[in-house]
């Protein structure tokens, strides 16, 4: 055994993705979001671990400290959050990879509003957001649409278009007036 964890789950606002964090680090600086057992493949030994083991399971997001799992709509949370709780926490704690492969970026020159535009979502808006269980990231700035991608409990969730317009956009178009509206993908 190589480290004791311990792991709780925490409800988000997407009523089909439960957030299950871990007392330690799993993924920093990074994140993964898949859809299917057959995107996970080859990428991260965890998440494939969770979609055989878990039937119901239709996405894994892990990031951070914290794995965000969507489950399919027809199934309560309630029987699976233990089992689900022991299985992350033996995964983890017998040293298993979690992630065998992970994409670098390569740095490109970016021009002023879009760094403006990064620096409002890391400080302002992916704190809120991970605390859901999910992520946003940039993808560009076009013709003064803003669009982000949402991983996560974030992806697919009902109150998700709220936060974008309400939030989101109202951040940008104040703090960036090139900024005219802001679209999302999910990924």
């Amino acid at each position: 055994m190589s480290d004791f964890i311990t792991i709780y789950a925490e409800a988000t606002p997407n009523p089909d993705s439960m957030k299950f964090v871990v007392s330690k680090m799993i993924l920093p600086n990074d994140s993964v979001d898949y859809r299917s057992r057959e995107k996970a493949e080859g990428n991260s030994p965890l998440a494939v671990a969770i979609f055989d083991t878990f039937d119901f399971a239709n996405g894994v997001f892990i990031m951070n400290n914290f794995i965000s799992i969507t489950k399919l709509p027809d199934v309560q949370w309630v029987e699976h959050i233990t089992p689900i709780r022991e299985f992350i926490k033996d995964y983890i704690e017998s040293g298993k990879e979690i992630i065998s492969h992970t994409k670098h970026l390569t740095a490109e020159e970016e021009g002023e509003i879009e760094t403006k535009i990064k620096r409002l979502l890391d400080d302002h808006v992916k704190p809120a957001v991970e605390m859901d269980g999910g992520a946003i990231s940039f993808k560009s700035f076009k013709d003064g649409v803003v669009t982000v991608v949402m991983k996560g409990s974030c992806s697919g969730c009902p109150s998700s278009t709220f936060t974008l317009k309400a939030g989101i956009e109202n951040l940008l178009k104040r703090m960036v007036p090139q900024v005219e509206a802001v679209e999302a993908e999910a990924e």
